[in-house]
């Protein structure tokens, strides 16, 4: 399954800065706008993982 996320990026003061919509805390600033959209997606897929960690430890301890 395929997930689009809506990245919102501006250049403010010499630097991009940039986050997603749809997930809190995955913003990055990089020098370019290229690195820029290396660092969300690469910040994004890591939120995933550790969210789907998250979820997976805590159904664990509920079926205990």
């Amino acid at each position: 399954m395929r997930q689009t996320y809506t990245a919102v990026i501006k250049h403010d003061e010499g630097a991009w800065i940039g986050w997603i919509e749809e997930v809190p805390g995955v913003n990055c600033q990089e020098a370019t706008r290229e690195e820029l959209v290396a660092s969300l997606r690469t910040t994004l897929a890591e939120a995933i993982e550790f969210n789907r960690n998250e979820v997976r430890r805590g159904s664990t301890s509920l079926n205990s």
